[in-house]
């Protein structure tokens, strides 16, 4: 068990009970914005949007879609509509990140846009980086005929990038001729996401505000969350400075 305190802390900060269900979505948006990272899922320590809604899924015992909130599912693409970057950086896995957050990837994800365009990622990964350059953020049922890419192909390209942040997927609503509308998928570069660039230690910074926003996390979880792998070195650094705590073996936590 998480020592007494952390524990309590994270159960709060993180909405862990009913009684903290979020109700709105400016509620949303602003715990969001002040965890700093959240998953749409639940699926590592980092807090998760859904979770802290506590709302039964749309079909009890469904998989996939029918598992989401019963009235809050289409909270990840208002939030998304609301400024917050969705970028799939937990290794392939999508996460909500503010502004001051998106920040501290910006440098690692401008390196590997920099391979990319190099040629490091493959020649269709290049070519791809040309296009969106030249045209700007591009429908994804698009792209494969504006670049001569099977889907295989271009999901494969997709499946090396987004994690890299290289590019990222976001959500757009297509007006009709006739009337109505439907969604799709565009996609843009990082440095079409965010134009300026940011500056810092980027790695040791990105792994300390996803330890804050967990509270407290297990070490070996919190090493493997992105797609850099952060070193013992690096925790190790993070603690030397006072950032991090080792409450006990095993966990590392947010020392405020």
């Amino acid at each position: 068990m998480i020592a007494a305190v952390s524990e309590a802390d994270r159960e709060l900060l993180l909405r862990l009970t009913a009684d903290r269900a979020l109700e709105t979505l400016d509620e949303a948006e602003e715990w969001v914005r002040e965890r700093g990272l959240v998953t749409l899922l639940p699926s590592t320590s980092l807090p998760s949007l859904f979770v802290a809604c506590h709302e039964k899924p749309y079909r009890e015992g469904a998989r996939g879609f029918g598992a989401w909130p019963k009235t809050k599912w289409w909270w990840g693409g208002a939030l998304e509509g609301r400024g917050l970057t969705y970028a799939k950086l937990l290794r392939g896995t999508g996460v909500f990140l503010s502004d001051e957050v998106a920040a501290l990837a910006d440098p690692l994800c401008r390196e590997e846009l920099a391979r990319a365009e190099a040629g490091e990622h493959g020649d269709d990964a290049r070519a791809l980086l040309a296009h969106l350059a030249e045209t700007g953020p591009s429908l994804v049922d698009e792209l494969g005929d504006e670049l001569g890419l099977t889907r295989e192909r271009l999901r494969r390209v997709r499946r090396r990038l987004e994690p890299l942040g290289v590019v990222v997927a976001t959500s757009a609503r297509i007006e009709g001729r006739g009337g109505g509308h439907r969604h799709a998928s565009e996609l843009r570069r990082w440095d079409q996401l965010r134009p300026a660039p940011s500056s810092g230690r980027s790695l040791p910074e990105l792994v300390a505000a996803g330890v804050r926003a967990a509270v407290v996390a297990p070490e070996r979880e919190v090493r493997a969350w992105f797609s850099w792998r952060a070193d013992e070195e690096l925790i190790d650094g993070l603690v030397g400075e006072g950032r991090l705590t080792r409450p006990r073996s095993g966990l590392v936590a947010w020392a405020g």
